[in-house]
């Protein structure tokens, strides 16, 4: 999810990561605070001040959100849930798991633990701000203890608004999950939640635009729409988790695949394969030897008029480790394995013998029609 994320240093074993994105979210605030807040919340200072109060500031917050996702790590972790490390980026933070939580209690306990983190640092940088105020002179740093204080009770009692996947929605899933006992249905109102508010969230900002505040409007909008797509692909990932948990390669490859021999030259292979069949991935098959594959990429490489004299044998990719899968392999191994290399097509293959084909995009179909099922069920 954050390939461009920069790994800064690591805290209780979990790698803390920066993504670009989060410089821009960083200057906006400290621009903001120091335009804006600041002036208008504490009068009367120079610009040097407003600037090195709003940088303050901003990096206090940057370290109060990267509590927040520690909280949640060294809970999860402490459940048994492993953590990939926490990654702040244009939205806030994340603490990435690898896995989902075994029970609904454990999920309980990891979302409220970030929420909970905020609203004790929100209550202590309100108790500074307290004494701050009563010593003469500490008036600038009791205005940043309250801009903190604030921001993290904001921070606090936004993530525990009932929509997936903030931590209120996940908080939601876990007591459906407890009360009716099917993960996927859990998961499934909940995100309807996260839906819900993400259109509330662009519907206000839309409002707010029309009202002259562009920036606010713009945000609102931003958020609404990482809400929503983020609630989507949560269901759609515990779906995916669902229907494929117990099905391997075999079960869903196609079986047969159309072949082609090295001999035939591109302009037949196109004419009576590609075009006659509608593939563009094709084994190539001599005798009953796999030599390899064929596919519309490399086609594209070669000249029209050079298809009658080119054959097969010229272009095809030989096999190798990265286009063969095992009909014993499960799915979800296969969907680890095309997120990480990109690769959508593979040879399925067993003791050096084609055995079938399958691609994402049949995983996909097979996913929209357990999907269609499930919902007929109910």
């Amino acid at each position: 999810m954050f390939e461009n994320a920069l790994k800064i240093f690591k805290i209780k074993g979990f790698d803390i990561k920066i993504d670009p994105s989060w410089l821009i979210i960083a200057a906006l605030i400290a621009w903001s605070l120091s335009q804006h807040y600041f002036p208008s919340a504490h009068p009367g200072e120079t610009r040097g001040v407003y600037l090195f109060m709003a940088v303050t500031a901003t990096l206090c917050f940057f370290a109060s959100l990267l509590l927040h996702e520690l909280a949640h790590s060294i809970v999860a972790r402490r459940l048994g849930v492993p953590i990939k490390g926490i990654t702040l980026f244009l939205f806030g933070g994340v603490a990435e798991l690898e896995a989902e939580p075994q029970s609904a209690r454990a999920e309980f306990w990891i979302a409220l633990a970030g929420p909970v983190m905020s609203l004790l640092l929100s209550l202590a940088f309100g108790s500074l701000a307290l004494l701050a105020g009563l010593v003469s002179g500490l008036e600038t740093i009791a205005t940043v203890l309250s801009y903190l204080a604030a921001i993290n009770l904001i921070l606090a009692l936004f993530n525990l608004v009932p929509a997936f996947p903030l931590d209120g929605g996940r908080v939601l899933r876990a007591y459906l999950w407890h009360r009716h006992g099917n993960l996927l249905r859990a998961t499934e109102t909940a995100a309807r939640s996260g839906t819900i508010f993400a259109y509330v969230l662009m519907m206000l900002g839309l409002l707010t635009l029309f009202q002259g505040a562009l920036v606010t409007a713009l945000w609102q909008m931003m958020i609404g729409g990482f809400v929503l797509m983020a609630a989507r692909a949560s269901y759609n990932d515990q779906l995916a988790r669902a229907v494929f948990a117990s099905r391997t390669v075999g079960d869903l490859m196609q079986d047969h695949p159309v072949t082609v021999g090295p001999e035939v030259t591109l302009a037949e292979f196109v004419n009576h394969v590609m075009l006659r069949h509608g593939r563009n991935f094709v084994p190539v098959v001599e005798g009953e030897t796999l030599l390899g594959h064929i596919d519309q990429a490399m086609i594209t490489g070669i000249d029209r008029e050079h298809w009658p004299s080119t054959r097969v044998d010229d272009i095809f990719a030989g096999l190798d480790d990265t286009s063969t899968v095992s009909p014993d392999l499960p799915i979800q191994e296969l969907m680890a394995i095309i997120t990480k290399t990109g690769r959508r097509k593979f040879l399925v293959v067993k003791g050096h013998r084609l055995v079938g084909i399958i691609s994402l995009s049949d995983l996909v179909r097979h996913l929209q029609l357990s999907d269609l099922s499930i919902a007929a069920e109910r």
